[in-house]
């Protein structure tokens, strides 16, 4: 399997304080990779690296092979990575329809368009003249996803898709994964709940501190593994 996303001795600062120390994580072509760890063990800093919302120096980021630390976050986006954000930050003042189309302004080729989101998620097709923030939670999520598809990337992001969201919405929602992996998409999954993480992912890593402390197959690492390097304990 190659390499789609690699970071080596990745390390990023607020100011003078040190959030993220030597981060050494890989992400194959079609993989689903988890990433866990308990607030503040530096998920969020890792993904703003990764997408241009934070400074990353040197070569610490490659995608595809190619250097893209220091890149604009839209030059990100254009190269085939696209973020699913916590809290889903749909634009109120548009339909579901239009919240979807601004995830194509890349214009980059591929599989999603409006018809192959609406087939992944039938309830939006219904309500797609619909505000985007009068939907349920579990809908909003949808729509998110869907602008992230509609970039057509060749890396998908999930940040905390599932917070705030009934467990049965949240099932529903991770279903839909192998239909949107099925073409080779590679997927982060960053998830609060351990068990949904290993249940949807290949391998997983888990941070603390700043610091990688854990890397396995989801199905090999033990939850005596996990709790040890999850809590430091």
């Amino acid at each position: 399997m190659s390499t789609l996303l690699e970071t080596r001795k990745l390390t990023a600062f607020y100011g003078d304080f040190q959030a993220l120390f030597g981060i050494d994580v890989e992400v194959g072509a079609g993989e689903v990779v988890a990433l866990i760890g308990a607030n503040g063990a530096g998920k969020s800093t890792f993904l703003k690296s990764v997408t241009g919302l934070m400074k990353a120096s040197g070569d610490s980021v490659r995608f595809g092979g190619e250097v893209i630390s220091g890149l604009a976050p839209g030059k990100i986006v254009a190269k085939g990575i696209a973020m699913v954000p916590e809290g889903r930050r749909l634009f109120p003042s548009l339909s579901v329809e239009e919240n979807l189309k601004i995830g194509a302004y890349t214009k980059r080729a591929g599989p999603w368009n409006l018809d192959s989101v609406y087939r992944l998620f039938p309830a939006l097709r219904e309500r797609r003249r619909q505000p985007g923030t009068a939907l349920s939670g579990g809908q909003q999520q949808m729509v998110a996803i869907g602008r992230a598809l509609m970039s057509n990337p060749s890396l998908l992001i999930c940040d905390e898709v599932s917070l705030g969201l009934a467990p049965i919405i949240v099932k529903e929602i991770y279903d839909a994964l192998p239909a949107i992996t099925q073409d080779g998409l590679s997927v982060i999954v960053v998830e609060q709940d351990v068990a949904t993480a290993r249940r949807v992912s290949n391998r997983l890593y888990c941070m603390q501190e700043g610091r990688v402390s854990l890397t396995g197959r989801s199905c090999d690492v033990t939850h005596e593994q996990i709790s040890k390097a999850y809590f430091g304990i």
